[in-house]
């Protein structure tokens, strides 16, 4: 292991819901990190309306005071799609990548199933003017079903390689009931980062007990893959994982010595980190109770 164990100061929740800010009245789920310049980061997120419709929006964060919002977008960046699209019900932020002169957003999209609770997919979404707004690429899923992933297919985290792009992304395995899906976590490759070739690898398979390997993040430092995703047994707690190449990784569940604190806001689980380093100190955004519904919690390298 490439990756010593990291001693985390929680810090509680730093991003919130705002009942005046028509787009995120509740839940503030899924970290997703874009740098935009020095200290300053955006966290785009999802909040959802008055209706429980999830939309895209942004927290401003300067890293040298992580615990202060420093702006909220008072409008999303990005709604759910048209009726009848994969997510008219729901759009979720999972990946912000940097494109030439553009920002790629890979997103979730949900809307309720028929036999089952829910339709998960990925799409992508372009943005011209810095990730103030964004535009889909297309209104149907870059991943969706097909021979080798017959269930949801959601949660794509994407990198750029030296040729074409990779793709990790949630891949779901079965149907236990209408109400529980299992799913791991599955890579993928394109030429061009919208259309993707799939064939069934797995990164990270279950662990025993589990049920659920949610949302990938994943950074190329120094020649070394490293990935932060949760799992679900009991509960949502935080993993991580290495790989040389990409491909084949290992995990390393003691690294992230996160468990929930009774009477907290993440009391209930502990989901979807991502992992941020400035000036030599890890800083990770996450979600706990409800999935975000309180919103983002924020742990600090001691």
């Amino acid at each position: 292991m490439n990756f010593p164990p990291i001693k985390w100061q929680k810090k509680g929740l730093v991003i919130e819901p705002n009942i005046d800010i028509w787009w995120m009245k509740t839940h503030a789920m899924l970290p997703t990190p874009y740098h935009v310049e020095g200290s300053l980061y955006r966290i785009y997120f999802a909040g959802r309306n008055e209706e429980n419709q999830s939309h895209i929006g942004y927290a401003l964060i300067d890293m040298e005071a992580p615990q202060q919002v420093l702006e909220y977008s008072q409008d999303a960046v990005l709604c759910p799609g048209r009726l009848g699209t994969f997510d008219d019900n729901g759009v979720l932020a999972s990946c912000v990548l940097p494109q030439g002169d553009d920002l790629l957003m890979y997103t979730i999209g949900f809307k309720p199933g028929g036999t089952t609770r829910m339709d998960l997919f990925g799409g992508v979404a372009i943005s011209q003017d810095n990730g103030q707004s964004f535009e889909r690429w297309s209104e149907a899923p870059i991943i969706e079903r097909n021979r080798v992933n017959p269930f949801i297919n959601t949660a794509p985290w994407v990198i750029k390689e030296e040729q074409g792009f990779r793709m990790y992304y949630v891949a779901g395995t079965e149907w236990v009931h209408k109400d529980l899906p299992r799913y791991n976590i599955q890579t993928a490759t394109s030429e061009d980062g919208k259309h993707w070739d799939r064939d069934g690898t797995v990164a990270i398979d279950f662990a025993e007990g589990e049920n659920a390997l949610a949302r990938p993040y994943v950074i190329k430092e120094n020649d070394l893959y490293r990935m932060w995703f949760s799992s679900k047994g009991e509960y949502y707690l935080p993993r991580y994982a290495e790989s040389e190449d990409g491909v084949h990784w290992t995990r390393y569940d003691n690294v992230i010595d996160l468990k929930p604190t009774p009477n907290s806001p993440d009391e209930e689980m502990i989901c979807y980190p991502v992992v941020l380093k400035h000036k030599g100190q890890h800083i990770m955004f996450y979600n706990g109770n409800g999935y975000g519904q309180n919103g983002i919690c924020l742990a600090v390298e001691e």
